[in-house]
């Protein structure tokens, strides 16, 4: 492990545009490629995807019920966007990318948060799920595939909603209305089309044939694979293409566990071509770090990564990568928080700034790895978005003098422009 970890630490400029684009204001409208469908026959309803992108570090996590939410599994990125999840009621969503330009759409109530997450917290199936989006327009550039235990399904982008009239509906990675025109090409679209037109009958081994022959490779391959039987509430979850082994989880069993957040590649046994796969990637490191946390403490871990700031020639390296864990872990926060749903605020939406409070294993960990940094001496280039999530994980914490003083000591350094001293403002205005 230590190995593995000095070589990753030298890749100061990996690091670096990592986590630029992790504090960085990003487009939250979901962007890869994707293989989805659903289908219902004979009593049987079923929905399978394959997510294709290009990090291997996927994670699952599990939000129970809470008042006024349904309990949900979500499937996705290691900041814990969602590419795809599922409710205790077995109402289903994935993305995907169609690079739909939502300023031709006159959209009369724009939803700028996390739509279809909420639609899973609030809503039992297909048809309550229209009602909610009758008031709620999803204002991004992707598409989504929503499907229910009922066997009903709709394609949603922000131009149109295509309900499922056959006993089958697919999503890809074009806009679902050229379809009636056949104005598309997609290779992925066509096998599974071909497939499920012709079939009798479904079950899990008929879906795992079709992710198999839609799977991806290369540069942006099929991280990970999954058929959800929405009526008996059995996820079976296949991982980098393999579909000879299977990861299952019963929805409503493991809801019961409580919150949490876990690496999918922990649920399979060792895989070289996935293992060769992640090593290569830029945000192993951090992954490293995240493991030799959850093996050994914090405290220990901690200790031992700032024994490296010592040497100055990978002091910004060892320092930024602790900057990327605590986004980790501040994101975890949040979810545990918000009942699965997402952090907002580095996207300057209405209600990214609402204050919340927690006192978590989480946040502490978050803030403890910021102030780290703060001490060790910021990375050249980052002081004042580290200042500001120093003051954020404290002001959670509720240490609002603490959280006063590093967003001013942020605002004093950062552009004025800049998104971090727009948040910084933003967030001194409600403290004062």
């Amino acid at each position: 492990m230590a190995i593995m970890h000095r070589s990753f630490i030298h890749r100061r400029i990996a690091n670096r545009v990592l986590v630029a684009g992790l504090l960085g204001l990003l487009l939250i409208s979901p962007s890869w490629a994707c293989t989805i469908f659903t289908a219902s026959m004979k009593g049987e309803v079923l929905a399978g995807a394959n997510e294709d992108y290009d990090n291997p570090f996927s994670k699952v996590w599990f939000n129970p019920s809470a008042k006024g939410r349904y309990g949900t599994i979500c499937f996705g990125f290691p900041d814990l966007q969602s590419q795809a999840a599922i409710n205790e009621y077995g109402l289903f969503f994935d993305f995907t990318a169609i690079g739909l330009d939502p300023a031709q759409y006159p959209l009369k109530n724009p939803y700028y948060g996390s739509l279809f997450l909420d639609i899973l917290g609030q809503c039992r199936n297909v048809s309550e799920a229209l009602e909610f989006l009758q008031t709620h327009d999803y204002p991004f550039s992707s598409q989504a595939l929503l499907a229910d235990a009922e066997g009903n399904s709709v394609i949603i982008n922000a131009g149109s909603k295509v309900k499922k009239t056959g006993h089958y509906q697919i999503s890809t990675n074009f806009n679902v209305c050229q379809l009636a025109t056949k104005q598309y090409s997609c290779g992925r679209y066509d096998i599974a089309d071909q497939l499920l037109s012709q079939a009798q009958t479904i079950s899990v081994p008929f879906f795992r044939q079709i992710l198999s022959l839609t799977h991806q490779e290369g540069g942006d391959p099929t991280q990970y694979s999954m058929i959800c039987d929405l009526k008996r509430g059995i996820i079976s979850v296949y991982l980098y293409h393999n579909y000879e082994q299977a990861y299952q989880i019963d929805i409503k069993q493991e809801l019961q566990k409580g919150y949490r957040v876990e690496n999918l590649a922990d649920h399979f046994a060792p895989s070289f071509a996935y293992q060769s796969w992640a090593k290569r990637h830029a945000e192993y490191g951090r992954e490293v770090f995240l493991s030799e946390v959850a093996k050994q403490g914090l405290d220990q871990t901690l200790t031992r990564y700032q024994g490296l700031t010592a040497k100055p020639a990978i002091k910004d390296s060892v320092n930024t990568l602790l900057l990327d864990a605590g986004m980790v872990f501040l994101r975890r926060s949040y979810g545990q928080y918000s009942t699965g749903n997402r952090w907002l605020y580095l996207y300057q939406f209405p209600q990214s700034y609402a204050i919340w409070h927690a006192t978590d294993a989480n946040i502490q960990a978050a803030s403890r790895l910021f102030g780290s940094v703060v001490e060790q001496g910021c990375p050249k280039g980052l002081e004042a978005v580290t200042y500001e999530m120093f003051a954020y994980t404290n002001l959670v914490q509720n240490k609002v003098a603490l959280a006063r003083q590093y967003y001013e000591k942020s605002l004093a350094i950062a552009p004025p422009d800049s998104p971090t001293a727009k948040r910084g403002r933003a967030m001194l205005a409600q403290l004062n």
